[in-house]
């Protein structure tokens, strides 16, 4: 059996029209090659704990925002708001002006840009030490990026610099202008490679051009065995019951175990730990009937009180087996949320990435897989007991709910997403 997998790729694109290349604060790149600051990047310690506190609450408080805007499409929904985070972290170095203002207000960076990118490159880092001394099998979080500009375009050494210093990024050369489809399946192959081969094409044909100037890309992959398996032998069908109130039979696990769990008016909430018991999955359940009052009302403050409320139990748990993609365009849902001139050709301001006043942002594009089943976790993104003697409580997941999969220590949510058709 196959184990969960998390897939999910954040890419921006930049489009610089009827420009010229030349410009006096710069670095000329060349075709077939990596343009790398000579800056290493930097294994600062850590952040002092009000820093890391405001990126994992600005990050969270983006992941609910977001949400917002997505949940009005149709069918089940997964996408990584830390992808999207970091990528966009990316992009707002080399934003200036009212476009770096709206994407700090966006995004919720209230840290400001000297501590706010060396406090993303502990985060990633203190992500990747999750991996350490864990067999590979049973755990991986790995985080990339990579940056894809035009060959002979000028960038800024001070935006080079922080990319390097704090995201491990240099700058791959691709031609946009002479061979845009080439450039795009380039782009599209690294995707493939970061996520084991599972989104294979993110970048539409005809979504890089010769407008193309730059690409970022943020890549996660999460793997990662449940701490205690679900039996496949113990596996059965089980209606799942539909908003519209129709039920379909669905591959249900079950198994019992002593979980985190809780239950309020409105909702019931259980959490999976993984391997190591330094991520989880957070499954929140609607009462029935109460799936639209309950998504509307979900927001980062009521997912940490529902957190800081669980407690430990002997529980019953039977959850569905489910499989689906999301792909997103995030232009329109980033500018109503926020950073409109960011996308605005006459308003956006990059000038801290290139003394060119003509860039700004095309796209932002999202793709997602998940797949889960009995045996744990296994994720990816190039754009997450106390034995008593009660008798047990019961939690069957057998209508739309919502997930997180989150990173304990540093509150940071990886995957977010729910399911309202396990089997779509």
């Amino acid at each position: 059996m196959k184990n969960l997998l998390f897939l999910s790729m954040t890419i921006i694109l930049f489009i610089l029209t009827a420009c010229t290349p030349a410009v006096p604060d710069g670095l000329m790149i060349a075709s077939g090659s990596i343009l790398q600051s000579d800056n290493k990047r930097v294994k600062a310690p850590e952040p002092i704990s009000d820093d890391r506190a405001a990126l994992a609450k600005g990050n969270a408080a983006f992941a609910f925002d977001l949400y917002r805007q997505l949940k009005t499409e149709d069918g089940n929904l997964f996408y990584s708001p830390y992808s999207v985070s970091a990528a966009l972290a990316m992009t707002y170095a080399g934003a200036n002006g009212n476009t770096a203002k709206q994407m700090a207000g966006t995004m919720h960076f209230t840290l400001p840009p000297e501590t706010l990118h060396p406090a993303f490159n502990w985060l990633e880092r203190e992500l990747a030490r999750r991996s350490d001394g864990k067999k590979e099998e049973a755990f991986r979080l790995h985080v990339v990026n990579a940056i894809w500009g035009q060959k002979n375009y000028k960038f800024k050494v001070t935006f080079l610099d922080t990319l390097a210093e704090n995201y491990g990024a240099g700058l791959r050369i691709l031609d946009f202008i002479g061979n845009p489809d080439e450039s795009r399946v380039a782009i599209n192959h690294w995707v493939s490679e970061q996520t084991e081969n599972r989104i294979k094409e993110l970048l539409a044909p005809r979504s890089i051009t010769t407008d193309t100037r730059l690409v970022l890309t943020n890549a996660i992959y999460f793997k990662a065995a449940w701490k205690y398996k679900f039996m496949e032998e113990d596996t059965i069908n089980v209606p799942f019951h539909l908003t519209d109130g129709s039920s379909i039979d669905v591959p249900m696990m079950r198994q019992t175990m002593l979980f985190n769990h809780a239950e309020e008016d409105g909702y019931r909430a259980i959490e999976l730990l993984y391997q190591g018991e330094e991520t989880s999955m957070l499954v929140l359940l609607p009462d029935e009937g109460e799936f639209a009052e309950f998504e509307s009302s979900l927001d980062y403050q009521k997912v940490s009180d529902i957190i800081a409320g669980l407690e430990n139990g002997n529980m019953s748990l039977t959850m569905p087996k489910f499989e689906f993609e999301s792909s997103f365009s995030l232009k329109e849902n980033l500018a109503a949320m926020g950073m409109p001139d960011a996308f605005e050709p006459s308003a956006a301001d990059f000038s801290s990435m290139s003394d060119s006043k003509e860039l700004w942002l095309d796209d932002v594009k999202h793709k997602t897989f998940i797949s889960v089943d009995e045996n744990g976790t296994e994720a990816a993104a190039a754009t997450a007991a106390i034995a008593v003697c009660s008798i047990p409580g019961t939690i069957t997941i057998d209508r739309p709910f919502f997930f997180l999969i989150r990173d304990i220590e540093t509150g940071t949510i990886l995957f977010m997403g729910r399911v309202l058709n396990p089997v779509a």
